[in-house]
């Protein structure tokens, strides 16, 4: 049966859930932009700003189990809907802030918090449970993919009022463009009216709150993927927060990082529609690793040359398609693992590896920039440390079983 007719009963939902991860993903990774002239208008330190990116990180790490085991009690519209007011929130305290102290609540805190109810855990659970098991690794790379045309069209929106009327009149762009998140959440939340399929005979979908979370952490596949999960947060936002900044230093043409971004969020597309497509063929945790240890050595690569407009925006390519395949990489994995019903939930507790790894990224380069007086050595160790998770990750699961275990729950 053609895709586009299997899909058909629930394309509200998910064209809902696509355009509410392209905004909350899209404006957030664009958020670096602002960081040069945000910092010297209202007079702090690069890593005080990047330091409320990390609490940001943080926030949405360690909340996004909760957001998702919310879901199960109360449905996905609410949660999304709420989410969707704080991001409006925080990007409208950012633009009006006149210290560290609006920066971090509403950059960090609010916008945070948000993205643990409306980004990758909610949008990919949302999909997951609206197409059958068949085609489930492809649409989740289908929404993966959509979700990745943030960045696209953020990143030079934001850029260009930034140049022509300031980083203040940027970011208010962004909030009226967060706006369209509370349809979406809307339309996506048409999923609590379809019912979860019955759960298998070693599904978990019957299980309490905390046998699913036992029965997590004792699957040696999810604790492994969870693991080398903190060193793909780490490069990613380490590259979305800083990258501006050592382009600025690099004295290139301020729009070249707008395009770089831009660059990223379309070569995304691809990526996420072939790993949702590989996903569905080969073995997810092995693709998983794969990713880790391209993404390093294309990171090593770039570093280690004189940065140029041609390189940086091949670099941007590079790591575009393999930035967020993960997600279907990942949701599917768990979907497996574990069933539907708690999908979000488990999602989120391997996310918090993700986002200690993305604080680390984001407040780390700072801390190392403002010590250093250069990027080189953060490079290296997410290089270092990339190289390590993405051996180990391709290592354990080309010795398991191509489709990881279901436990079962007594």
């Amino acid at each position: 049966m053609p895709l586009l007719q299997v899909l058909r009963p629930t394309l509200p939902i998910l064209i809902g859930a696509s355009i509410m991860l392209t905004l909350s993903m899209g404006l957030r990774q664009s958020l670096g932009i602002f960081l040069q002239p945000l910092t010297h208008d209202i007079q702090i330190s690069v890593s005080d700003f990047t330091l409320a990116l990390a609490v940001q990180n943080l926030a949405w790490g360690f909340l996004q189990p909760l957001a998702g085991a919310l879901t199960v009690r109360y449905g996905f519209r609410p949660i999304m809907i709420a989410g969707a007011l704080m991001y409006i929130a925080g990007l409208a305290l950012m633009a009006s802030a006149g210290g560290l102290v609006s920066v971090m609540i509403g950059g960090g805190v609010l916008i945070g918090t948000s993205l643990a109810c409306t980004a990758a855990a909610i949008a990919m659970s949302v999909a997951a449970r609206a197409v059958p098991e068949t085609v489930r690794s492809t649409v989740l790379g289908i929404v993966s993919g959509a979700g990745s045309l943030g960045a696209l069209l953020s990143a030079p929106i934001g850029q260009l009022l930034n140049e022509g009327f300031g980083w203040r009149i940027g970011l208010a762009g962004f909030v009226i463009m967060s706006v369209l998140m509370i349809p979406a959440a809307w339309y996506a939340g048409r999923i609590d009216r379809i019912p979860l399929p019955k759960p298998a005979a070693d599904d978990i979908g019957d299980a309490s709150a905390a046998m699913a979370v036992r029965a997590a952490f004792g699957n040696a596949s999810f604790v492994v993927m969870t693991c080398a999960y903190l060193v793909c947060g780490m490069q990613l936002v380490f590259l979305t927060t800083h990258l501006p900044s050592y382009l600025a230093i690099c004295g290139l043409d301020p729009m070249l990082s707008a395009q770089t971004l831009g660059m990223i969020g379309g070569f995304n597309v691809l990526g996420s529609l072939f790993f949702g497509w590989a996903g569905q063929r080969w073995n997810k945790l092995a693709l998983l690793g794969a990713i880790y240890i391209l993404r390093s050595l294309a990171l090593a690569w770039y570093f280690m040359l004189p940065a140029t407009s041609a390189s940086t925006l091949l670099f941007g390519a590079i790591m575009g398609f393999l930035w967020m395949g993960v997600g279907p990489l990942v949701a599917g994995a768990v979907a497996e693992m574990f069933g539907l019903r708690w999908q979000a939930m488990i999602q989120g507790l391997a996310f918090m590896s993700h986002q200690i790894g993305s604080f680390l990224g984001a407040y780390g380069g700072g801390v190392l920039y403002d010590a250093l007086g250069s990027y080189t050595m953060a490079w290296r160790i997410g290089v270092a440390l990339g190289l390590a998770g993405g051996i180990v990750q391709v290592a354990f699961a080309l010795t398991r079983p191509s489709q990881p275990p279901v436990l079962k729950v007594a």
